[in-house]
């Protein structure tokens, strides 16, 4: 999370490069937070706070309520927060946004259940939960809703095979050929074990545990990701939903979304000389043109199998501008205030 506050780091790129929510997964927090716990209580829709805002692209999507609050460690992102919601809704309707640099567990320009919503994009796994759930449970009023996920390991679903490469390439412990040793810790483990480390609000609210209810456990993963959780620290049953965060990219827009890993503006501060050492080109780079080398055998493997006679013969070439699907598999977490 550190790299995110450096002033080297490139938030503009970072916005450019990631992901983009969808309209459904907000959809399903709002009709959480409508459906009220328990029945006597009616949610309310005046205040919402986004937790490591980040470059604001939640933030925004929270329109619903009357006041937005993003909050962010990292001065940078919230400027760039703030212009995102200028871009976006236009400078004449962004009143109701409002952009903090504070740390996430420690809320004070926060009255005591001033808010209705919380949430938190892709930044849940840095927080200190022994010191959040407590101060989540401070600021939700009564019928409250606290909603975060975050994404992890992409997958290419039009080539299958370079699975193994991607996870060598995020989670192997070669120091020379992956970023597993360079991401910071435990905030990448709990977001690869999909949350699951996360405990109950009740396992650390102690005396006050019962104005919190017990979390769903959501994830969009489908069928094929293989490393989708079987347990979870909720008593309520785990909820599996088809994969819902997919990008319609290019191979350079792969190649930029690499950029933006912290754990590669690690590996390149311990191994500066790294691309001089190999043809001048990054770790980034290099495992970039392996996947397409990969790519190419795959889909020329495929045109084989399929008998396709139009093709056959024809060399399998993966260029850079060439469009591609990336899916990422998301895990949620949602409770209300009692």
């Amino acid at each position: 999370m550190s790299t995110f506050a450096k002033s080297s780091f490139n938030a503009a790129v970072y916005a450019a490069s990631r992901p983009t929510y969808p309209k459904p997964l907000f959809q399903l927090i709002l009709d959480y937070h409508q459906q009220g716990a328990p029945a006597t209580l009616r949610p309310r829709w005046n205040t919402a706070v986004d937790l490591g805002c980040g470059t604001g692209q939640a933030t925004t999507e929270l329109h619903s309520f009357k006041k937005v609050i993003g909050v962010d460690p990292s001065q940078g992102m919230v400027q760039k927060a703030r212009e995102h919601a200028e871009e976006v809704l236009g400078e004449d309707k962004t009143s109701q946004f409002s952009f903090v640099q504070a740390s996430a567990e420690k809320l004070d320009f926060l009255e005591n259940e001033s808010v209705d919503l919380v949430i938190s994009a892709q930044a849940a796994h840095w927080f200190d939960w022994n010191k959040q759930w407590p101060e989540i449970a401070r600021i939700l009023r009564p019928s409250g809703t606290v909603a975060f996920w975050t994404y992890s390991e992409f997958r290419l679903p039009k080539y299958p095979s370079l699975t193994p490469l991607i996870t060598h390439y995020l989670q192997g412990k070669d120091p020379l050929t992956s970023l597993g040793p360079y991401w910071e810790r435990p905030g990448r483990t709990i977001l690869e074990r999909h949350l699951v480390d996360v405990p109950e609000p009740k396992q650390v609210l102690g005396i006050d545990s019962e104005i919190m209810t017990d979390t769903f456990r959501v994830y969009f993963s489908g069928a094929y990701h293989e490393t989708s959780p079987t347990i979870s620290p909720s008593p309520n049953p785990t909820i599996t939903l088809p994969i819902i965060l997919r990008s319609q990219s290019t191979w350079n827009g792969l190649l930029g979304y690499f950029h933006t890993f912290s754990s590669l503006h690690h590996y390149m501060e311990k191994n500066p000389s790294d691309a001089l050492d190999h043809e001048g080109k990054s770790i980034a780079e290099r495992t970039w043109t392996e996947l397409m080398e990969g790519a190419e055998k795959e889909e020329k493997e495929r045109r084989e199998l399929e008998g396709d006679i139009e093709q056959d013969g024809k060399d399998v070439r993966v260029k850079g501008e060439d469009e591609l699907v990336v899916e990422w598999p998301v895990a949620m977490v949602l409770a209300k205030k009692l």
